[in-house]
């Protein structure tokens, strides 16, 4: 998909509106909060957290890796 969208300004600031099929795609909403993470060719804009996400599968490797101490340690 390519779509663009016109910077304006907004007080001291600039913005710009993102086209809904954006939206959709992104799956937001009013007040959700996007992230701007740099890339090899230029800048990412995502819904998710990327820092979180890999700490998550981080989480979730040595959960399964440890299952059984996990278990002895819940009891």
């Amino acid at each position: 998909m390519i779509t663009q969208s016109k910077v304006r300004k907004v007080g001291n600031s600039l913005g710009s509106i993102l086209p809904k099929e954006v939206i959709a795609d992104l799956k937001v909403q009013e007040g959700s909060v996007l992230y701007f993470t740099e890339a090899p060719d230029g800048v990412r804009i995502t819904a998710q957290n990327p820092e979180f996400a890999q700490k998550l599968e981080a989480a979730t490797s040595l959960s399964q890796r440890y299952r059984n101490a996990l278990r002895e340690l819940a009891k």
